[in-house]
């Protein structure tokens, strides 16, 4: 089975460069920035006909309060996890008491650890290398992740020491994932996805701090509850675009919406404490335009009067009107109160979204709206929609075929929406629709007349004028 390695290292030492280099992907966020990744991330990788899996972990940084704190246990457990360790320094910088520090926690292991001496691309990296040799490791590499020198050799050695046929315990990332179920958790900062995402897991596996902003990067984990399925995303929050000033935000959310695009089911996460804002509307139109599943999710809801419960109820029927297709649960994260009723909602989204329905029935629940209620006449001419067909599923699209087509009103479409949600009994997903107009084949075309044709064609021309 594949080896794990752990990236481990100070904050800013090229961790989630190298993390990209070896998955070959653009997962991780990287920036010139101390102690963006927080959470540790996983990704599979291969070389030389072998897999392996990689852990991507926030810095080490020695501190003991706030979020390092939160971090630092993050990292442990990735250590706790892995095969071996990639211990990663920067050779620009040189040797100093953080790299001295992690040196002896990873001794401490007993595990495989592999000294991997990044940044060495402007640098000699025989003379960079020559501080990092007291800490003591046997296997000594000089990098530059950023541009792949010298991760390929490294890669070879390193596979080298572990046999195809070695035992390891695979965590995340295994090949069934793309068969599960992706949720992603959506939300404005601090409205409790982090908290909801290890309630549903039950463990500490993201970062909860109260603290917004709190998670940079979306985080995938697969989960198995019941012999099912699932891949579970946590997201960063999304604030209004006037309030994002730092370039790292901007491609957090940029990733935020990735993985609206990726997901299955949408869980929205509303703050019950406050009111329901301009910013949630827009987040949840973003939801809607990607055509998802969803299912709304009012967080801490424990504690409030019974006022306040109202209060936000009113809210969500006069502020999200167009959501009355998407499930409500008001929930607890931090204690769990209603979380588990999130599942039956998450499967009748998912189950919805991804229907097939045959052309035939269709077909008929198309005629039965058009016989209940007529599309309007336009320019003396009927609307005719003759039959409808599925175009694709999450979202779930209706293709409706007919003529003046692309004259439907928008009130004669949203009550076909309406039609096809109730009569096919979704919940939890919208309906898309799609005409096509069908083409004229005598558009163009001049009808040649017989001569006894043109004869009679005169002859009424004739008797026309003189009845005048």
């Amino acid at each position: 089975m594949r080896p794990v390695f752990a990236l481990v290292g100070r904050p800013n030492v090229g961790k989630s460069t190298l993390f990209n280099r070896l998955t070959r992907s653009r997962d991780a966020l990287v920036a010139d920035f101390p102690g963006l990744t927080r959470d540790r991330k996983y990704g599979t990788g291969e070389m030389f006909d072998r897999d392996y899996l990689v852990i991507d972990t926030g810095g080490l940084s020695g501190e003991e309060e706030g979020i390092d704190q939160y971090m630092a246990r993050q990292t442990l457990a990735a250590v706790a996890e892995a095969d071996a360790m990639m211990f990663i320094v920067d050779g620009k910088e040189g040797l100093n008491a953080g790299d001295e520090y992690i040196a002896q926690q990873l001794r401490e292991t007993g595990k495989p650890v592999f000294l991997i001496i990044n940044k060495t691309d402007r640098v000699d990296p025989d003379q960079a290398a020559a501080d990092f040799y007291g800490l003591g490791f046997a296997e000594v590499y000089s990098i530059a992740a950023v541009h792949g020198r010298g991760v390929t050799s490294m890669m070879d050695d390193i596979l080298g020491q572990f046999p195809a046929d070695e035992p390891s315990e695979i965590l995340e990332g295994e090949e069934g994932a793309d068969q599960s179920i992706r949720i992603a958790f959506v939300g404005r900062p601090n409205v409790g996805k982090s908290t909801l995402v290890n309630r549903i897991l039950g463990e500490e596996r993201v970062i909860a701090f109260d603290e917004p902003g709190t998670t940079r990067d979306s985080i995938f984990i697969p989960f198995e509850r019941d012999g099912k399925q699932y891949t579970l995303i946590d997201t960063a929050g999304v604030r209004r675009r006037s309030r994002v000033n730092e370039t790292v935000e901007k491609f957090s959310i940029i990733k935020t919406l990735d993985a609206i695009r990726e997901a299955h089911v949408i869980i929205m996460l509303v703050d019950a404490h406050d009111s329901i804002t301009d910013q949630d509307a827009h987040l949840l139109g973003l939801v809607l335009d990607a055509g998802k599943a969803l299912v709304i999710a009012i967080n801490k809801w424990d504690g409030l009067q019974s006022d306040e419960r109202d209060r936000i109820k009113d809210q969500l029927e006069v502020k999200l009107p167009f959501l009355d297709f998407a499930e409500k649960h008001f929930i607890s994260a931090l204690h769990g109160t209603g979380v588990g009723l999130l599942y039956k909602s998450i499967h009748a989204a998912y189950d919805s979204a991804m229907l097939k329905v045959p052309t035939s029935r269709l077909t008929r629940i198309l005629e039965n709206a058009v016989q209940m209620h007529q599309p309007p006449m336009i320019s003396g001419r009927r609307i005719k929609l003759r039959y409808a067909h599925q175009g694709g599923s999450n979202p779930f699209l209706i293709v409706i075929h007919g003529n003046q087509t692309d004259k439907v009103p928008p009130a004669y479409e949203r009550y076909l929406i309406n039609y096809f949600h109730k009569t096919l009994k979704l919940s939890g997903t919208q309906v898309k629709l799609e005409f096509k107009t069908g083409e004229n084949p005598f558009e163009g075309k001049r009808n040649n007349l017989t001569p006894r044709q043109i004869y009679k064609k005169k002859r009424l021309i004739k008797f026309s004028s003189g009845k005048k």
